[in-house]
């Protein structure tokens, strides 16, 4: 899946962390990702973090979440679709 495939869902939680870099120059929780995207569920957070891992966009050091850091995605350019983080067209 490239980042043009990426879901509106996967788009929103890359920004929030894109967003909460920018803010704090720290990686958000989990809890923070879910309510920066409306998810209430810790676990439906971790699994779309996971799908982002194995698409290479994001990358963690250990075991934790709040290690990650953007690999292969950019807020801005033709990496990113203008939709990411809303519906899609």
């Amino acid at each position: 899946m490239s980042a043009e495939r990426l879901t509106a869902r996967q788009g929103a939680v890359l920004r929030a962390i894109s967003d909460a870099i920018a803010d704090t120059g720290d990686a958000p929780t989990i809890r923070e990702i879910g309510r920066r995207v409306g998810l209430s569920s810790t676990a439906s957070v971790a699994y779309q973090l996971g799908r982002l891992e194995k698409l290479g966009l994001i990358s963690r050091n250990g075991r934790h979440w709040r290690s990650c850091r953007l690999t292969g995605w950019r807020r801005s350019g033709p990496a990113v679709p203008a939709w990411a983080g809303r519906a899609p067209p």
